[in-house]
């Protein structure tokens, strides 16, 4: 009786918020394939995995109009993973998004966990929109999104006729030092009819779990597509520069993708080919990596979708999980549902 007063009590409390704030939205997707994942050397893998096109989630976003023009905002966002039920990102309650935010005539402000911004400039030039390939992760498999997501994050915004800008600061935290740990990031984006293009620019400074400086990662992006309407190409270049404590360089290489997709009666085809091109181990760490895959609609929110990618690495290079040298290959077979 008494859990059933408990849980009339928790069902009235959600309603009278949602009477009080009738804007909210609670959405999600269930996205899971069969997949069978290769390293060689090394053996096969016949799994299912969870959000291999997009992530499985479960959100809640809203918004108050405040009045003068001003509002307020926020995102809640749970990942996790379908075939078995548990939690996504380590655990984290809301791994995915934790934010809130003012929004006006001067753009939005947003504390909290969210994107990077170069992940976010990175999403809207793939061709497959950093899912579905290479265990899900596209064209981040090779290119540096930087953790995908910044915790302590202070991010403004704001968009004008077709053009979009962000910048982002990661409060690092650690108390004596405002650089370790920190992270700055920033872009520049155009989208207006066919075209699309953005510059992305992130700086990281690395830092042990206890908090002690390493040195710094850097990444310039530039990227775009056009559409032609029956297709559309895709393309992007990034210079990536890591130093030590010192100030010692200790890494340096460059990332190349071009790709295209296509509309094909109520699916769609993408296929795209990225290069990872090492200036510092004398080519050592060179990859190449192909994708290819296809999507088709059931409805509006429903799709199944299938791809192969392989990354082929030289000598000193590991992407995908491979082994130094080795190479990764994915097939996959999967069903995405967004609510």
């Amino acid at each position: 009786m008494k859990k059933s007063l408990l849980a009339l009590a928790v069902l009235g409390a959600f309603a009278g918020v949602a009477s009080a704030q009738s804007n909210i939205t609670i959405y999600g997707v269930a996205d899971v394939a069969i997949e069978r994942f290769k390293t060689d050397p090394g053996a096969s893998t016949t799994r299912m995995s969870s959000g291999v096109q997009s992530g499985s989630r479960l959100g809640f976003k809203g918004t108050e109009d405040l009045g003068g023009g001003l509002s307020a905002s926020f995102t809640l966002e749970n990942g996790y993973d379908i075939s078995t039920g548990a939690a996504a990102q380590g655990g984290l309650l809301f791994g995915r998004q934790a934010w809130v935010g003012l929004n006006g005539g001067f753009g939005s402000v947003k504390l909290g966990r969210q994107y990077t911004p170069i992940f976010g400039a990175l999403d809207s030039i793939d061709p497959f929109g950093t899912g579905m390939t290479g265990d899900g992760s596209g064209i981040i498999a090779v290119f540096r999104p930087y953790g995908v997501r910044m915790n302590n994050t202070i991010n403004y915004s704001a968009s004008f006729a077709g053009f979009n800008g962000q910048l982002a600061y990661g409060l690092g935290e650690v108390a004596g030092s405002s650089s370790i740990g920190r992270q700055i990031g920033a872009s520049v984006g155009y989208n207006n009819g066919p075209i699309t293009g953005v510059f992305a620019y992130h700086d990281q400074n690395t830092a042990t779990a206890a908090g002690v400086d390493t040195g710094n990662a850097r990444t310039m992006l530039l990227g775009g597509a056009f559409n032609f309407g029956v297709a559309a190409i895709h393309a992007a270049y990034a210079d990536n520069r890591d130093e030590g404590a010192t100030g010692l360089r200790t890494s340096r290489s460059r990332d190349y993708m071009l790709g295209a997709s296509a509309p094909i009666g109520a699916g769609s085809i993408m296929a795209a080919y990225v290069r990872h091109d090492d200036r510092f181990a004398g080519g050592a760490a060179d990859a190449d990596y192909w994708q290819l895959g296809y999507s088709h609609s059931l409805s509006k929110r429903t799709n199944l979708y299938t791809s192969y990618s392989i990354i082929k690495n030289d000598g000193a290079a590991t992407f995908g999980g491979a082994a130094a040298g080795g190479d990764a290959s994915w097939i996959n077979v999967g069903v995405r549902h967004r609510f």
